[in-house]
């Protein structure tokens, strides 16, 4: 069955759970919780990536992440570094990450995929087009099932190049990175095209705009709504062939996953 990667965001300013667990040990308690509802892996992220948000210093998004990495790695669990900084994401794996995910496919900072590369982690390389305070702007696609696979195909191809083999490697579509509503859907009918890259496809579709977005018109779209159609475009995913799904509550897909999948037995 399709993996579950459980958000936990260790920041002060994120979109639906900023704040919650930006003291360590509250972090680390989520981290168990989402662990024993269900969660396979466990994405530790102390950097905003929120429409308008603003960079955070390394030193300031490892005093955030890594005792979290440490404790959740320490007690046996799966762990993986929500990371632009490839500071952040060779000491994260020094404290026991075994995944560093990359929302910029490498391309926010260019020592990223050799850093990787010396490391035993997997990197997930996901579509970008530029940080936060302006992707939208960038938001143009002659087609955008076709644009991001050929994109995310340079970011695998540079990854390669750095010295990461193949079966390190993870590629995300970057749902709500750099891409209006309508782009989104589009983007999740094609995901089988997306699959094709390589043999691990992260999706995370958890609480974003476009989902909002397409409930509007019946009322008030709050957390609960949100993780509902969270959970219906992660069976969307598995079914084109998704790896993994990235959410914020594990239980909700988790059980959407089992009945998608469940024959009887």
């Amino acid at each position: 069955m399709t993996a579950i990667m459980g958000i936990v965001n260790v920041t002060p300013d994120s979109f639906s759970d900023g704040g919650r667990y930006l003291d360590a040990d509250a972090a680390v308690a989520h981290g168990f919780a989402l662990r024993a509802a269900g969660a396979d892996l466990l994405d530790v992220g102390g950097e905003s990536t929120r429409p308008g948000s603003q960079r955070v210093d390394p030193a300031e998004e490892q005093r955030r992440v890594l005792p979290v990495v440490g404790a959740l790695a320490g007690a046996g669990l799966a762990v993986s570094v929500d990371t632009m900084n490839a500071a952040t994401a060779v000491a994260a794996v020094e404290a026991g990450a075994v995944l560093v995910n990359d929302v910029s496919g490498g391309l926010a900072d260019p020592e990223m995929l050799a850093a990787v590369a010396d490391t035993r982690a997997d990197i997930a390389l996901g579509h970008w087009r530029g940080h936060s305070d302006d992707m939208y702007a960038r938001a143009s696609y002659g087609d955008v099932v076709r644009d991001v696979v050929g994109e995310l195909s340079a970011r695998v191809r540079a990854a390669e190049a750095a010295g990461i083999p193949p079966a390190r490697i993870i590629v995300d579509p970057g749902f709500g990175f750099g891409k209006r509503g309508a782009q989104n859907w589009e983007l999740l009918r094609g995901l089988a095209r997306v699959a094709t890259l390589g043999p691990r496809l992260l999706v995370g579709t958890s609480r974003k705009r476009f989902l909002a977005e397409a409930l509007s018109g019946a009322g008030e779209v709050d957390e609960a709504r949100r993780d509902l159609a969270t959970a219906v475009t992660s069976v969307l995913a598995a079914h084109a062939g998704a790896w993994a799904v990235r959410v914020h509550d594990v239980a909700s897909t988790r059980d959407a996953l089992r009945i998608a999948t469940y024959r009887g037995e």
